[in-house]
């Protein structure tokens, strides 16, 4: 299992160790082959520009563990920036077969995201190099670094190491595999396998005494949003679970709105989110980009609780409007307001939604079916590096 840690942890990271820790509880020895971004600060700034393009050093690293640990399978979920993906290279010289889970849209976009000036953005989808990001200096708002990440993503668009290097991809959902071949990777190589709850939370009590965000509080998470339609809602009370850029700007909104029902919980570890969404009536998760599979969206489910989602993306594919939960117009504060006014008012068809989404949390989102989903996609990928 090969990942290269960001500075801010994040879901990436807890996927990583959910899977780590299920093939292990199943008896499989798994070796983890680990980078930090934060190892950066200690670089010259042309080395990690280099670093990012093409690790000769994090190749040989892995190498030496290939060598040594002989693995049937070498699973990659983040090779950025630090381990790069020269990395691959050194799965082909030990003859190991290779998987990439595709945790967001860095191999189209520059930033991750397609996401740009507060609105989705596919000028970069399919375009060699992708020159409208580096103009938009869309990562870091720099237009050097974004250049570092272009030009790693040229590198190996014309080293073709995307086609010929990954012998399967997991996508998250089947919009991001529709996205990933749109963007030219090979249809027959992605599969996909959601995300999963590690371990089942368990299905709430009582009916919910109030409304819930949990996210990052930054703009693609669309967090405004949810605070403009506050202002359309009374007596209905919020709580906001989360940190980020934002959170000085929304605490002082509240403050000028008198928006005495939204309450500012900020971050919290693991077991109080659970704790909080089991005493939710129904989540808000009115992020404004595409995501790539949130797994608070699927924690929700386990407890029971719908969940009302932006209709974009991923979102609209994991949120079955009108079963698990509702769907509203991204980015209308308007809409979104209408929505939680019917939801809170509409009792008993929120609790039957609640129990559907528990339904469909236990047929898609457990550890058993997706460590079964994984071990078939090893084995796939097994199979196609034979057949080389």
């Amino acid at each position: 299992m090969v990942h290269n840690r960001y500075r801010q942890p994040g879901g990436e990271d807890a996927v990583f160790a959910a899977e780590t820790e299920i093939l292990r509880k199943h008896g499989h020895e798994v070796v983890e082959y680990l980078d930090d971004n934060r190892r950066i600060d200690g670089l010259n700034p042309l080395v990690a520009a280099a670093n990012t393009v093409w690790s000769y050093a994090s190749r040989e690293k892995l190498s030496q563990v290939l060598r040594e640990t002989k693995p049937d399978v070498v699973h990659f979920h983040n090779t950025f920036l630090q381990i790069s993906p020269a990395a691959y290279y050194a799965c082909w010289k030990t003859a190991q077969p290779v998987v990439q889970t595709l945790h967001n849209y860095r191999l189209l976009c520059p930033v991750a995201t397609f996401f740009r000036d507060g609105h989705v953005c596919e000028d970069c989808l399919d375009r060699t190099p992708p020159w409208p990001a580096v103009l938009h200096g869309c990562y870091h708002n720099s237009r050097m670094q974004t250049a570092v990440v272009a030009a790693m993503l040229v590198f190996h668009r014309l080293l073709k190491t995307w086609q010929n290097q990954v012998h399967v991809y997991i996508a998250l959902t089947e919009f991001v595999r529709r996205k990933f071949i749109e963007g030219g990777l090979p249809e027959e190589k992605i599969v996909v396998k959601p995300n999963f709850v590690y371990s089942d939370p368990g299905i709430r009590e009582g009916k919910g005494e109030y409304v819930l965000f949990v996210g990052r509080l930054s703009p693609e998470k669309g967090i405004k949003t949810l605070l403009w339609a506050w202002q359309y809602l009374q007596k209905i009370p919020l709580k906001i679970v989360g940190d980020g850029p934002l959170m000085d700007e929304i605490r002082a909104y509240v403050k000028m709105h008198t928006l005495e029902w939204v309450e500012l919980i900020g971050r919290c570890n693991h077991e109080e989110v659970l704790e909080l969404m089991k005493g939710a009536r129904f989540l808000v998760f009115p992020s404004e980009w595409y995501e790539g599979f949130p797994v608070t969206i699927a924690e929700t489910f386990a407890c029971g609780v719908p969940v009302i989602a932006s209709r974009l993306g991923a979102m609209a594919e994991i949120v079955d409007d009108g079963r698990t939960g509702l769907h509203f117009e991204p980015g209308n504060s308007e809409d979104l307001a209408a929505k939680v006014k019917w939801a809170w008012t509409h009792l008993d068809q929120m609790l039957q939604m609640g129990r559907e989404a528990r339904a469909e949390y236990e047929a898609k989102y457990t550890a058993e079916r997706n460590y079964k989903m994984l071990i078939n996609i090893y084995e796939k990928a097994i199979e196609q590096h034979k057949r080389r």
